[in-house]
């Protein structure tokens, strides 16, 4: 039994496996030939490896622009990066996380089928990191590892994972053009607040894509090359502020100016690998994830990971992700006059996630949507870590902390309750489950009144 819970375990621990087998099940379902189920499996499979390849090599090339940040503006403080502070988290509460991971899917998946929010979340990674805040949070509050915590936690990721992605998806469809897809990450909150200011302040009509460049410029049309010339002008300046001596002791001797020329080479070559492996996984993925659709959840939605919108809006995820870190930056000067612990701007969450924000803004509301989503993103990004240390126990003292929105105010929420001791947190995770259904329901009776 132990063997075939560590198999599952590793299953669902391994997206790239889990939307394999996903593509797989869907084609098995439309009973597709044996050579279509073994091309859209292993191509979905693939899809997420060069994807998430990209992503690595994306965040490699930001290491050492992170450590130059820090040098330059002569900080020590907490870096936001899911992936460090889970490394960090694991080691404690790995077995636990894991296991209301597995019944948070199980969750959502049932909430799709029997309420409208019918959305299967398929970010195998954003999933753990969802079970292991919930994790951090209820053990903080007095939990003890038992089947009650692992069905509390389980719900409670579960329902996150559906909800998050039901209230971006009226801007998701904006940015995408169609409503097949999801949104299946942990900036959720931000980007749909992003998508809400665009709409209200902004014109979609001048949207960032319209941008025209000068005829000397028009090199800056191809996205890989923008996006290699402005990092170029970034690094080199970030690199002549930490000077020379500094950063050789990054490059291992390579010519500083030379080393952030490669650097940022190397983040344009990350950002074209992700969207070769966005092109195919969505190329696989949304026809098979109709088989399962069709059988065992109608008409849901596969809720994939925010590269998916990349290709969609280049120019709003470069603004977006400058707007962002800039707002970082600028939060970091507050918190540096004011005292506080410093929360120095993470580039992957920034990029990615201000990024995103930057994308759905300009969806709604064109160039302003765009600066207001992602510069709002970029201040919310710098403090509600600041805000959300008290909640993560014994880890609050590491040197990272969580960076994304939809991370940051579940802490918060669900640790504020928290500290009202353990009646008040099942008490608030139940409630919130059964809110999510009764919304469900009221939602479906108005709509066949409408009908009527």
């Amino acid at each position: 039994m132990r063997g075939v819970l560590e198999v599952l375990i590793g299953v669902v621990t391994q997206p790239a496996i889990l939307l394999g087998i996903i593509a797989c099940l869907g084609l098995l379902l439309q009973k597709k030939k044996f050579n279509e189920v073994v091309t859209g499996s292993v191509k979905t499979f693939l899809g997420f490896l060069v994807l998430t390849g990209g992503s690595g090599i994306i965040s490699d090339a930001l290491i050492p622009f992170s450590e130059m940040i820090e040098h330059s503006f002569q900080v020590q403080g907490v870096v936001p990066s899911n992936e460090a502070i889970a490394a960090i988290a694991l080691a404690e509460y790995g077995s636990l996380a894991a296991l209301i991971m597995v019944v948070g899917m199980a969750v959502n998946i049932l909430l799709s089928r029997f309420t409208r929010f019918k959305y299967i979340f398929l970010t195998g990674q954003i999933m753990l990191f969802i079970a292991l805040i919930t994790t951090i949070v209820m053990v903080g509050a007095g939990f003890e590892f038992n089947i009650w915590t692992v069905l509390l936690g389980g719900i409670f990721a579960g329902t996150m994972q559906t909800v998050t992605p039901a209230i971006q998806q009226k801007y998701m469809v904006q940015v995408m053009g169609t409503d097949d897809v999801a949104m299946g990450h942990s900036g959720g909150i931000g980007y749909a607040l992003s998508g809400f200011l665009g709409g209200k302040l902004g014109n979609k009509e001048k949207s960032t894509e319209q941008i025209k460049m000068p005829d000397k410029l028009t090199f800056m049309k191809d996205t890989n090359v923008a996006i290699a010339v402005v990092m170029a002008i970034i690094y080199i300046a970030i690199a002549l502020i930490a000077g020379p001596t500094f950063v050789e002791t990054l490059s291992d001797g390579t010519n500083y100016i030379i080393f952030a020329l490669e650097q940022a080479g190397t983040f344009a070559a990350g950002v074209y690998i992700v969207l070769a492996g966005v092109r195919l996984i969505l190329g696989e993925i949304v026809p098979a994830f109709k088989g399962i659709s069709d059988k065992l959840v109608p008409d849901a939605k596969p809720a994939l990971d925010c590269p998916v919108t990349f290709p969609f809006a280049p120019n709003a995820l470069l603004i977006g992700f400058l707007c962002s870190f800039g707002a970082g930056l600028i939060s970091m000067l507050v918190m540096i006059a004011a005292g506080t612990t410093i929360i120095v701007p993470g580039i992957v969450p920034h990029f990615h996630c201000g990024g995103t924000a930057g994308i759905f803004g300009n969806a709604t509301g064109g160039r302003k949507g765009c600066i207001i989503g992602a510069t709002l993103y970029g201040i919310f990004t710098s403090f509600l870590p600041l805000i959300s240390l008290p909640f993560l126990g014994n880890i609050s003292s590491a040197s990272s902390t969580f960076s994304d929105l939809d991370l940051l105010v579940q802490a918060i929420g669900l640790g504020a309750v928290g500290d009202y001791g353990i009646p008040m947190i099942v008490t608030a995770i139940l409630g919130f489950f059964v809110i999510v259904l009764l919304f469900s329901t009221v939602l479906n009776r108005r709509e066949k009144a409408k009908a009527v």
